[in-house]
This record gives structure tokens, C-alpha cells and sequence, in this order.
């Protein structure tokens, strides 16, 4: 199990982060494409819905914040009713706005991408149409960035810039927010713009372009790791920075620092949209170095947290809960749900801290029939984590006499591992289960209803501190051993 990086994801603080750049606001307005118009070949928008989100450096403040970091925003926008927007939804996101300077002459940058829907899904981004000015931001303005900067430089952890190209972090205010920094002994972290001349962020802590980016300021194609290591070199060299990392879609990112040459590879995901990868690995990145950890576990969470986020359609962040429960779920991938008890209970650890409900139950589900699927189902709707305790072959044939069970226990657990409604099988050798729903302790303990009059085993102890316990509804004539005599009728009929 990735524990290392479990411990850093549900520890991670509240580091406070000072986010400079290029402020935006992004619009997805939806509707359906329900036909192409008869005044040109173009399909018809009938809008059903439009959302606001935190764009640009306002993207990478609400990926902050719902990891846990505190973000202060510096930037500018304009004094329209888009720079309204924008700020409610930073606001609400938990972002200090009080470094956010009005352009009564410059426009809030907006971004608004119309997307189809086909039968109300299937979405399918048609046209995107910017508002927005590239133009350098002027002088004084530039002056009472940088007066805000010095004030609020104290109070933070670290320093994000995210640059792209919007006319604020031109080459000389980016130099000074990097040499004050430096003075101040915080680190800068800076995801560049995609220019070709990367001599404004020289002396900066780390800076973290994508393939392309790197390409075009290197001045060679970023097609192998070797041409990663290549690249990482040269820009670690020339603008004396302390890291690099450049992502790389699904092959991972390339770390490179003094002591440190490495690809870190990551889970290929099923990609939806890449609208915003960049800002999640900077506010990962962030975060977990805010922290004071290494450069490897704060790639490696950034790798993850990016991967996430692309499987999400359009604006969207991630969770320190999702990660999380991505990590489990690719550990379960690689070793399967059958767990010792003893691994159990360290994963319910793990579990619990993210305030899961863990659900147990337990038989000998012999011959799996329709019946054990819908009680598995109910199981499942009772929380969040379902352990399933399974008799052993010596457990069962205790219960059920000699002849018993069909299936050997591997056979019986490889079949209940592959339902989704089950996330943990641990076998017993006991007769009943209290020793191990003892060690469990779980939040809800489920049974069949036929165990009311006979007593649910461990109902006092799982109440005795707060626990529930349910009973399932059966399905009538659905059981192991009526499948079972009903398969030694039809054979004795066949003799």
C-alpha cells in the first residue's frame, strides 16, 4: 500500500499560499445541439445551463484550497461585472481576495466555451470565445502589485506564479517577485507561460512546464524520457533553479534537482478533458512542499491529483478525499481485495480517517445465487466500506456438517472479490464471527432477517458503542443449500 503517500494526503495542513498571475474567469455555458441552422451549416444551441468557475491563477487558488491550503490571491481584473463573478466564486472557495487590483480599463479575462449536448449528454465542446487583454499591464499598477506583494510576502508559506501571458508578470515584475522571495526565504514555485525565452523566471525555486511548454523553450521535441532528462538539465542549468519538473501526459513527470534525475511515472487514466492539469499540479505541488516534503512525494501527489482531474469533464478539482480513495483503489487493483486481518485493519485505518463508514458482514456464501447479490447490494447501501467475513472450508463444514462447502474458500473469495458491492474479504476459522467483528469494529453490522429470532452475533458489542445494526430482507427459496439439494435431486432423477 502507498502508505507514505497516504500519510502526507490526511495530514496535509493549512499552509497559507500566495498565488500571483493572470486571474481569469471561466464560463461553460451548456445546450442542447439539437439541430443545424437553416442560415448556415452550423449546429443550434438551445441553452440549458451556464456555470462559473475560478480560471488561471484563480484556478490554481480553488485547487489550493479544497486541498486544505489557504491561497492569497494577487492579480488583476477589470471592474466588469465578470470581475464580480470572479470574485464571488474565489470567495467562495475560500480564497483571500484582498490583493485582487481593479483595471477600470482592462477587462476581466473570460474564457466562455459553449458545449453541445446530444440527448442531454454526451458533451462535446463546440467553440471557445475569449475576452481579454494580452497588453503589459501598466507601470503603477505594476507598483501597487508589487507594494501588495512586499506586505503580504511574510504571511505565506510559498509563493505560486502562474503565468500565461496575460500582460502582468512581465520580465522585470517576475524577476522581483523571485529575487524578494528569495530574500524572504520562501520558495517560488512557477508554472511558465509557452514562450521561448524562460530567462524572467531565472533563480526561482522550481518551475513546471509540460512537454510542449519545455519543448519550446529548449528548442528540441520532449518525445523520450532521455529528451525529459535533456531538457531538465538545461533548464536547471541556464536559470540556476533548484528543481524541474515537466509533466508528461501519461508517462508521469521528470524530476530533476542537484541529487535527483528521475521519471515518476503515473497510472494511465482515461482522459476526458485537460482543461486545467497544469493548475493542479502546481497547487499540489504547493501544498505538499508548504509542508516540508520532498520533491518525490510531492510529485508523486501532484502526478495523482493531475490524473484525476482529467478524467473530470471541464473545470473541476480534485479532493483530498478522492486521492485518497484513488490510492486505495489502485491498491486493491495490484493486490485484490483479500486482505489478512491483520493488513484489514490497517487499511480501516486508513479508512476511517477520512471518516468512512465500514459495514461488516459475514457467511459462508458457498454457492453464490441471486440471493447473496441482493443482500450484498443492501450491504453496501448501509455505508461506505464493506468488509465481508467469510468462513473457512474447517469453519463451514463445522456449520454445515461433513459434505460441505462446494467451493473451497479461494474459490468462494475470488468470486465475491469480483462484485463491487464487496471492497474487503478476510477469512475466519471460527464457527461465529464476534473475535473478528471485535477486531473490526464496525460502524453498521448487516444480517439476514432470519437471524432475528436466533440473535445477531456481536449486536451487544457493536452497540455497546454506537453501532447499528441491520437486517437484510431475503429473497424466499434463494439459498447454498436448496441450490445444492436441488442439484442432487436432478441428478439422482438422472440416473
Amino acid at each position: 500500500m502507498h502508505e507514505n503517500l497516504l500519510k502526507i494526503v490526511t495530514t496535509l495542513g493549512s499552509p497559507r499560499i500566495l498565488v500571483a498571475g493572470d486571474f481569469m474567469l471561466d464560463v461553460y455555458t451548456y445546450g442542447d445541439a439539437i439541430r443545424i441552422s437553416p442560415e448556415a451549416p452550423v449546429p443550434i444551441l438551445k441553452v440549458t445551463q451556464t456555470d462559473y468557475h475560478c480560471g488561471g491563477a484563480g484556478r490554481v487558488a480553488a485547487d489550493i484550497a479544497v486541498l486544505g491550503g489557504a491561497p492569497l490571491c494577487l492579480g488583476v481584473i477589470g471592474c466588469d461585472r465578470d470581475s464580480e463573478i470572479l470574485t464571488e466564486q474565489l470567495t467562495r472557495v475560500g480564497a483571500d481576495i484582498t490583493a485582487l487590483l481593479r483595471a477600470p480599463n482592462r477587462p476581466t479575462t473570460t474564457k466562455q466555451r459553449l458545449i453541445g449536448l446530444a440527448q442531454h449528454r454526451h458533451r462535446q465542446q463546440l467553440m471557445r470565445i475569449d475576452r481579454e487583454s494580452s497588453d503589459p499591464v501598466p507601470d503603477e499598477l505594476c507598483r501597487r502589485i508589487l507594494d501588495a506583494y512586499r506586505r503580504n510576502l511574510p504571511q505565506v508559506d510559498i509563493v505560486c506564479l502562474q503565468d500565461y501571458n496575460k500582460g502582468l508578470l512581465s520580465p522585470s515584475v517576475c524577476s522581483q517577485m523571485i529575487d524578494l522571495a528569495r530574500q524572504a526565504n520562501k520558495k517560488v514555485l512557477v508554472d511558465p507561460s509557452p514562450i521561448d525565452d524562460y530567462s524572467k523566471y531565472r533563480r526561482a525555486t522550481l518551475i513546471t512546464p509540460n512537454r510542449k511548454e519545455a519543448s519550446i523553450a529548449v528548442g528540441f521535441d520532449i518525445n523520450t524520457p532521455d529528451s525529459a532528462a535533456r531538457a531538465a538539465e538545461q533548464l536547471i542549468r541556464e536559470l540556476a533553479l533548484e528543481a524541474v519538473v515537466i509533466t508528461l501526459d501519461c508517462e508521469g513527470a521528470y524530476l530533476k534537482t542537484k541529487d535527483i534525475a528521475e521519471l515518476i511515472p503515473t497510472r494511465p487514466r482515461s482522459v476526458y478533458d485537460v482543461t486545467g492539469a497544469g493548475d493542479m499540479v502546481l497547487a499540489a505541488l504547493a501544498v505538499t512542499l508548504a509542508e516540508g516534503h520532498d520533491y518525490v512525494a510531492a510529485v508523486e501527489l501532484a502526478n495523482r491529483a493531475a490524473g484525476l482531474e482529467v478524467e473530470k469533464f471541464g473545470n473541476a478539482t480534485v479532493t483530498k478525499d478522492e486521492i485518497v480513495n484513488d490510492i486505495f483503489s489502485e491498491d486493491r487493483r495490484r493486490t485484490g481485495k483479500i486482505r489478512s486481518v491483520d493488513a484489514l485493519l490497517d487499511e480501516l485505518a486508513w479508512r476511517r480517517k477520512q471518516n468512512e463508514t465500514v459495514v461488516f458482514t459475514n457467511g459462508c456464501f458457498d454457492v453464490v445465487h441471486r440471493g447473496h447479490i441482493e443482500y450484498l447490494k443492501f450491504t453496501k447501501q448501509q455505508g461506505d466500506i464493506v468488509v465481508l467475513g467469510l468462513n473457512s472450508d474447517g469453519s463451514v463444514r463445522t456449520i454445515k456438517g461433513p459434505d460441505r462447502p462446494i467451493n473451497n474458500e479461494h474459490d468462494r473469495a475470488a468470486v465475491l472479490a469480483a462484485l463491487e458491492t464487496v471492497d474487503y474479504i478476510t477469512i475466519f476459522d471460527n464457527p461465529t464471527p464476534i473475535d473478528l467483528i471485535m477486531k473490526v469494529r464496525p460502524d453498521v453490522l448487516v444480517k439476514g432477517e432470519d437471524w432475528a429470532e436466533k440473535g445477531v452475533v456481536g449486536r451487544e458489542f457493536v452497540e455497546s458503542y454506537g453501532g447499528r445494526v441491520m437486517l437484510a430482507p431475503l429473497l424466499e427459496g434463494r439459498s447454498s443449500t436448496a441450490t445444492i439439494e436441488k442439484i442432487k435431486s436432478l441428478q439422482s432423477k438422472s440416473r
